[in-house]
């Protein structure tokens, strides 16, 4: 192995000073994260082919060059394409009921089978990773991705949808964490930050973008186009990868000792989980017997599978990348940093929808406004990463993310644009102050072997982060709702001077119109304002619960450990 200087030239490798401070004392490897691929002749001597481009791997001591630049800059497109895809349905399930002859209940599968397909691929993708190379995984995987979606654009029924669907999340969610594993080893430990940056920005902006973009595609054209839409630069990205990417090589080696329990214990648990997750709030959670067996199924293979990849001799997660400190904490903060992102994204437009009547055009105006300063903010925050304390950068961002979300508990029935817009912004400034630092912390201190693995579980982290604290928020919604609801029903009594008052003003005033009906009319007014405001404060109670977790991640600052800025420990060579 060696390593690069400043002029590109390549010297013997050093121990890098950020992996040897923050490694755990002992690290027990599995077989196929240290096992050297079988000996193959150099690249020059063997004819270009699907498994050899016809120049030395990075792996190999090659510095990388511009074509190395494009392959990238296609991956990190991939990865955008895969993290929209999630969200990009959101705003049109209604048009999606229509077209598919759907229920309301039914209908939101066709999100729930993309985020459980996604969600079983992503920790494994660092296995296939090792087995196929860097350049033959994310070209297949972006491939059949393309597929996949153009399948979803002509299904015929739901069943036919959530097919594709699934088979679009699965095939798809390589792409995500192997993006994150190839910028450190790739690029120098002085261009980490600002790749850092870039990824970042795209890996926070892509949620936000989805129901902006999935919402004008159906009302400018049909819903068939928020799949269509990935077709052509799909295939783009697939070709660009596959003639340009050329990180590492195969190690077929790793089949003999394929871990096939570990497969089928890790789709078990992590299928049943985000099943329950999504589900459970719609069902009664435990009243429902499917989410009850499902969840003693999660369970158990949960506890199955933890037993059993910390026994074996090549397990299909190297689950013990968890003995590096920062590693871990970084993993806490990733999920903290889903809950925000898919979360904010989840409730603000479910304000706007349910209590200003926005359509999805408008709701996705607004939602814009945090995606602009991300982009604005990226820059500044990509030069302060190079200079300052990343668990400062950190605290920053934590503060701030929570500072946006309290500023939204004090929304009102009557908030208009201007009124979400500091919040807004401020979220969005906040971000890249969360990722950029949560990044290096986590993934730039683990040593190159585990730095596949390692992405695998730190992307997972973010995706479950999202999905527990969706199914925290769908449960809390509703109960704090009726809560409310409850105690405006107690207090809003006839028995009180100001309630009569206000149902005579609307009787009078509805009279012209309604008649004799106008009493019974300004009754259910009066009962929609009350129902209005128990849902106002039921959305305040969880912005304010939302928050509280980002100031919670504060207990875990003093166990970080320092890491120099601008660059991570995972750089090979």
């Amino acid at each position: 192995m060696t390593s690069r200087r400043e002029d590109g030239e390549s010297s013997p490798a050093e121990p890098l000073p950020a992996m040897a401070e923050y490694a755990p004392d002992e690290i027990v490897v599995p077989a196929h994260e240290s096992e050297v691929a079988d000996e193959l002749p150099d690249d020059g001597e063997q004819p270009v082919s699907f498994f050899n481009p016809g120049r030395p791997a990075l792996s190999e001591g090659r510095s990388y060059d511009m074509l190395d630049k494009i392959g990238f800059l296609a991956m990190i497109i991939g990865m955008f394409m895969a993290i929209l895809d999630i969200q990009i349905v959101s705003s049109s399930l209604g048009e999606l009921q229509a077209g598919l002859s759907a229920s309301h209940d039914e209908i939101s599968w066709v999100q729930t089978s993309y985020l459980i397909a996604e969600v079983i691929m992503i920790p494994i993708s660092g296995w296939l990773s090792h087995l196929l190379s860097t350049r033959i995984l994310f070209f297949i995987s972006a491939t059949t991705f393309t597929i996949a979606s153009a399948a979803c654009a002509f299904a015929w029924n739901l069943e036919s949808m959530i097919v594709f669907r699934a088979l679009q999340g699965f095939l798809g969610g390589a792409m995500i964490p192997t993006v994150f594993a190839t910028s450190y080893s790739m690029f120098p430990r002085s261009k980490q930050a600002g790749v850092t940056v870039v990824i970042g920005l795209v890996a926070t902006m892509a949620p936000t973008l989805g129901p902006t973009l999935g919402g004008y595609l159906t009302a400018s054209l049909s819903w068939h186009w928020l799949f269509l839409i990935n077709v052509l630069p799909g295939a783009l990205v697939a070709a660009t990868v596959f003639l340009a990417v050329n990180v590492d090589r195969p190690n077929f080696a790793l089949l003999k000792g394929f871990d096939l329990k570990g497969v089928i214990l890790v789709a078990l648990f992590l299928g049943s989980m985000e099943y329950v997750l999504e589900e459970g709030p719609r069902d009664d959670w435990f009243d429902d017997r499917t989410i009850s067996a499902l969840f003693a199924l999660c369970s158990v293979s949960g506890v199955l599978f933890l037993w059993h990849e910390l026994t074996t001799a090549a397990p299909i997660i190297n689950l013990r990348a968890f003995g590096n400190r920062n590693f871990t904490l970084g993993c806490v903060y990733s999920f903290i940093i889903g809950i925000g992102l898919y979360g904010s994204v989840y409730v603000i437009p479910q304000f706007l929808g349910q209590v200003k009547g926005y359509n999805s055009l408008q709701i996705g105006e607004l939602i814009m406004v945090t995606g602009v300063f991300q982009f604005c903010s990226a820059p500044l925050a990509g030069a302060l990463s190079k200079k300052m304390d990343l668990r400062l950068m950190l605290a920053v961002g934590l503060v701030c993310f929570a500072l946006g979300l309290y500023l939204n508990s004090s929304l009102t029935a009557d908030w208009g644009w201007w009124d979400f817009f500091l919040p807004q912004a401020i979220r969005g400034i906040s971000l890249m102050f969360l990722f950029i630092p949560v990044n290096a912390l986590a993934l730039g201190t683990l040593p190159p072997e585990m730095l596949k693995g390692g992405s695998g579980l730190y992307n997972l982290m973010r995706n479950l982060g999202g999905a527990i604290g969706l199914a925290v928020i769908n449960t809390q919604l509703s109960d704090e709702l009726n809560r409310h609801l409850l105690y405006l029903k107690e207090s809003v009594t006839l028995a009180r001077l100001g309630v009569l008052n206000e149902i005579q003003g609307l009787t009078a005033a509805l009279t012209p119109a309604m008649g004799p009906l106008a009493e019974k009319a300004a009754l259910s007014k009066l009962g929609a304002m009350v129902y209005q405001q128990a849902t106002v404060l039921a959305f305040s109670d969880v912005l304010v619960m939302m928050a509280s977790v980002f100031l919670f991640g504060f207990l875990f600052m003093p166990l970080m450990r320092k890491v120099n800025p601008g660059g991570g420990g995972g750089d090979a060579h």
